[in-house]
């Protein structure tokens, strides 16, 4: 599933070196320290404002000529680091989303649009975009510029959807159906089509995507709220002990200055995460704009890490969307041969993809190559939807293949017996093609069987280990599909998907949905259909297609460019690397304060408590020292870890166990010992330098 995850996406990440976000990152930082920007972080608001306290203080220090104010100034500043490195890292996570909506708005050009009177009207007349309003009617010819989102009433072009998906392929748009969907900046390469809009200019898609990937409608999520409140709760909490502890040291006959109360204090409260949680919600978005899957809050992004069951569309998801022929099984009495060449006769006129295949496999097993039938005046027989059958008639032979019942029904019109019995090794083949997953298509001549084609769906490759993986990550994989329940259960089967929904409809889907939510599960399913919208505003997270109908995009709480929907498994695993990146670096926030506090609190109390001096297991060379790395070291971890909170935590499928005792060995165990080296490199570093 990695290898998967790390398919082509909008563009590189950009590194926090680059100079084009570092320079306007770190302006951001300073315009943050706005207290009405800094309130909505609890924790680092705190910081901000002892941070303020110490410097007035200081001031007044330095005013009256008090001494030691070297070792003040040095933890004042650090202060304001560690304030301005929080900041720091949103600014950059905040930068990189803007370097994307950047190369989306560039997409975004003023146009002039063909408007038309109405739908019928073959008059237009030239108005700029910024004036068309919902409703409005456009003419769109080959070469121009779709002039806003819309719905194409009347036509069929193809269109350049490079702008908005990345994707160099031109795809086709037409009226009716579930591609009928046009964004506006697109480009349409052929033909022409009548556009109905469907978006207000200001609130088109184009619109919408730059305002979410700059973050100005992002909000936090539920989890990111409960964390904070966690935290600040814990903030308080350590005010509280903080403020107790003059008392206990003029007890002891002493007293400990406001500025050794503030390091500690700071110390103390989890600024790790605290500074770091906006820049992972952010940077989870990111990670899925750069997927090419833009995300219409960072609640489905979340929701995507913590569902419980997937459902997927057979087609185009399991297996790779077009059945191919496999096998020709031909009645007693008919030659396979005789039955191939028959097959791919009726077959030369058909350009589906089971039709190219079944003339490929006669080919393939048989050597019989395509014939020239100009000579013998053939007349083909296309497909359609009413008879279900094609064929050819030719030199007094008439051959049809299609659904089984179609051509039985024109066997048995053809011989003048409409209740002609079928061969029992007919329906034997037909039954046994069935239960094994397949299709079966019937071949007759001149109101003759021959026997029956087995179309194949073909299981996409390693589609089974990845449901493994998500079985072993407690998600439950579920098959939607318009196949009958027994080629549904072997296609079941041979995938390896937990389950299956045959027959499936709209308001089976729905239903599917609600009984799981019921059941107290998350779920998430992809859709481009109009017939799709329901449940894709039903499920906890609902991908909609970019190909699909203006009513799927609106439904969906996310948009996919690419419109792959086995991109459905790897949003999955992008939110879950989400929550496991908040929740490792948690984890490492709370172990590295333990660290902190062997270096802090002997060297608060050591003069009043000697015994104390056998907590100081660092060996740090003096109180000072000891207090002044470990507010240096609070700081400059905040940046350490920037990267890691943009690029997120590696993730591996696994269960919920095994990735908790990953990440309590690594972050964990990792935050206690990495704390214990930085700060004694620190100390040896200050003291050698003479700063304490």
């Amino acid at each position: 599933m990695q290898a998967d995850a790390e398919r082509t996406t909008r563009g590189p990440s950009s590194s926090i070196l680059d100079v084009g976000i570092l320079i306007p990152a770190l302006r951001g930082a300073l315009a943050k320290l706005d207290p009405r920007v800094m309130v909505k972080n609890p924790v680092m608001f705190v910081v901000e404002v002892v941070a303020l306290l110490t410097t007035v203080l200081f001031v007044r220090d330095l005013a009256v000529g008090a001494s030691n104010l070297g070792f003040s100034a040095q933890i004042i500043v650090w202060l304001w680091f560690t304030v301005l490195f929080a900041n720091l890292a949103e600014a950059v996570a905040e930068g990189r989303d803007k370097a994307q909506a950047a190369s989306l708005r560039r997409t975004r050009t003023q146009t002039s649009a063909k408007l038309l009177g109405d739908s019928s009207s073959a008059q237009w007349r030239e108005v700029p975009s910024v004036q068309l309003r919902p409703g409005d009617v456009v003419l769109v010819e080959a070469g121009d510029l779709i002039p806003s989102d819309g719905e194409v009433i009347e036509g069929v072009a193809s269109v350049n959807e490079a702008a908005i998906t990345g994707e160099s392929a031109p795809v086709i748009r037409e009226s009716g159906g579930d591609r009928s969907a046009v964004t506006g900046g697109t480009q349409v390469l052929s033909d022409q089509i009548k556009v109905r809009i469907t978006a207000s200019q200001g609130s088109t898609f184009l619109d919408r995507m730059i305002s979410l990937v700059e973050g100005a409608q992002r909000q936090k999520t539920p989890n990111e709220i409960a964390l904070n409140i966690l935290l600040a709760g814990m903030t308080i909490i350590f005010v509280l002990a903080v403020a107790t502890i003059p008392a206990f040291t003029a007890y002891a006959g002493g007293s400990i200055p406001v500025i050794v109360l503030v390091a500690l204090f700071v110390t103390l409260i989890p600024t790790t995460i605290g500074a770091l949680l906006s820049a992972i919600g952010i940077a989870g978005m990111d990670r899925l704009v750069r997927f090419n899957v833009l995300a219409m809050s960072g609640r489905a992004v979340e929701a995507a890490g913590d569902v419980d069951t997937l459902l997927l569309d057979k087609t185009g998801t399991i297996t790779l969307g077009n059945r191919l022929a496999a096998a020709f099984i031909a009645i007693p009495g008919i030659d396979e041969r005789d039955l191939a060449g028959a097959a791919q006769l009726a077959s030369l006129s058909d350009e589906t993809p089971e039709g190219r295949s079944v003339v490929v496999l006669a080919k393939e097993r048989y050597a019989i190559r395509s014939r020239e039938m100009e000579s013998l005046h053939a007349r083909f027989v296309e497909f359609t939807a009413q008879t279900r059958m094609s064929g050819i008639d030719f030199d007094g032979h008439e051959i049809r293949k299609g659904a089984v019942d179609a051509i039985v029904a024109w066997v048995r019109e053809r011989s003048h017996h409409p209740n002609m019995p079928v061969p029992r090794e007919f329906e034997r083949a037909i039954d046994s093609i069935a239960r094994s997953g397949g299709t079966p298509l019937a071949v007759a001549r001149d109101g003759q069987l021959l026997g029956v084609i087995h179309l194949k769906d073909v299981i996409k490759g390693g589609i089974k280990e990845r449901f493994a993986e998500l079985r072993a990550m407690g998600i439950r994989t579920v098959m939607i599909t318009g196949d009958n329940a027994l080629t549904a259960a072997a296609i079941a089967a041979e995938s390896g998907v937990d389950d299956f929904l045959a027959h499936a409809t709209p308001e089976m889907k729905l239903r599917l949905i609600r009984e799981e939510q019921a059941r107290g599960k998350l779920v998430a399913m992809c859709g481009d259909g109009t017939n799709d919208a329901p449940a894709l505003a039903q499920a906890d997270v609902g991908v909609a297609m970019n190909t699909g109908t203006t009513a799927a995009r609106e439904a969906g709480n996310m948009v996919d460019f690419d419109s792959d929907p086995t991109k459905l498994i790897e949003i999955v695993a992008i939110g879950k690397q989400l929550l496991m990146t908040r929740g490792a670096l948690t984890t490492f926030s709370i172990a590295n304060d333990v660290a902190k506090y062997f270096a802090i609190i002997p060297a608060m109390f050591v003069a009043f408590y000697p015994k104390l001096a056998v907590l100081n297991v660092m060996g740090l060379r003096s109180p000072q020292s000891a207090i002044l790395s470990a507010i240096v070291f609070n700081a400059l971890i905040i940046v350490a870890l920037i990267p890691l909170a943009l690029r997120g935590v590696s993730y591996r499928p696994g269960s919920a166990a095994t990735l908790l005792s990953r990440n309590l060995l690594v972050y964990g165990v990792g935050g206690i010992i990495v704390p214990f080296i930085g700060i004694k490199a620190l100390d040896l570093l200050l003291t050698s330098i003479g700063l304490v």
